[in-house]
């Protein structure tokens, strides 16, 4: 495995906000969606400072991987933050979401007065192709289109019966999470109450399993140590530096905060707070504020480390893309 997953191909959608811009200079209308985004995850993380829980701290049997209701595909990235974000602070348990033509053109109607998510993809020039991506990393001199679109979630419709899911038994869930990491081939050692990625050595420090309260402790911590474990060149090459300069740490925690989410979200597996992650969120704060873009080169990143980690390990990315 030499690198990260590349965008993919998504179908016509309804649009409801555009922007052109190119990497560095951006052209908006008043409803600058870079803008919108970032305004909502932090104030998401400013409400969950007292309990260190933020908006990829994903619980509740429906809400792990955000899906559009009528083409299955999963939401990526930047719109994963935002629909978990969303269903978190509303208390959705249901992970399907949809456009306000797509509900009606299933049958149902969303109710007077609920509320729509934005939602964001790119589409870059000389090609006929949408993305959840934003393009970071393909180059400086295309030229970008952003657009945002509205969607609401399964549980804002009347008139819609949703599919019942299977219920995977948490001891199945465990035994697949085993067996991912295991795949993955990381060098894994355990013993010491600090869990940490050394460089250095290029291995990943976990305490022993018996040490966390909870099983999903332990696999949130893994997954996040794993995303850390993805930055080498050999791997994802995630160099922070020249993008975020003195702040390159935070960010790569941040990224290794929503690789565990997005990873654990494949698994099927909750993600847990972690006290020690309180130093950073001063740090987040402070980047997000000063850079409406940061996330979404966050969230880009973090997608990227798990899509690697996910083919690493010989499974299904599901990066097949989903029409808003």
């Amino acid at each position: 495995m030499t690198g990260c997953s590349p965008p993919r191909s998504l179908n016509k959608r309804e649009r409801v906000t555009f922007t052109m811009s190119t990497i560095d200079h951006t052209a908006t209308d008043k409803r600058d969606v870079y803008a919108r985004v970032t305004a909502q995850i932090i104030n998401a993380i400013e409400q969950g400072v007292g309990t260190w829980r933020m908006p990829w701290h994903t619980s509740g049997r429906y809400a792990f991987s955000p899906i559009n209701a009528t083409s299955k595909k999963p939401y990526r990235g930047i719109n994963t933050v935002c629909l978990w974000t969303a269903a978190q602070a509303k208390g959705y348990e249901r992970g399907e979401w949809a456009t306000y033509q797509q509900w009606q053109d299933k049958g149902a109607q969303v109710r007077k007065g609920e509320k729509a998510t934005l939602v964001v993809f790119w589409k870059f020039a000389n090609d006929s192709r949408e993305s959840q991506e934003d393009g970071a990393d393909l180059g400086r001199s295309r030229l970008l289109f952003t657009r945002g679109y509205n969607v609401f979630n399964a549980a804002q419709v009347d008139g819609y019966t949703p599919s019942v899911d299977a219920d995977v038994p948490m001891p199945e869930r465990i035994a697949h999470a085993d067996t991912f990491f295991a795949a993955i081939g990381a060098n894994i050692r355990h013993g010491g109450n600090q869990a940490f990625y050394s460089p250095a050595s290029d291995h990943i420090q976990m305490p022993p399993f018996q040490a966390f309260a909870e099983n999903v402790g332990y696999y949130s911590t893994l997954a996040h140590e794993h995303t850390h474990w993805t930055a080498p060149t050999a791997r994802c090459d995630r160099q922070l530096g020249k993008r975020f300069g003195d702040n390159a740490y935070a960010a790569e925690e941040l990224i290794a905060e929503l690789g565990a989410g997005f990873t654990c979200a494949h698994l099927g597996l909750s993600t847990e707070p972690r006290e020690d992650h309180a130093q950073y969120l001063a740090s987040w704060l402070r980047v997000l504020k000063a850079d409406s873009k940061a996330i979404f080169t966050a969230a880009s990143k973090a997608q990227q480390a798990t899509d690697w980690m996910i083919a690493r390990a010989g499974e299904s990315t599901r990066v097949a893309e989903v029409a808003a």
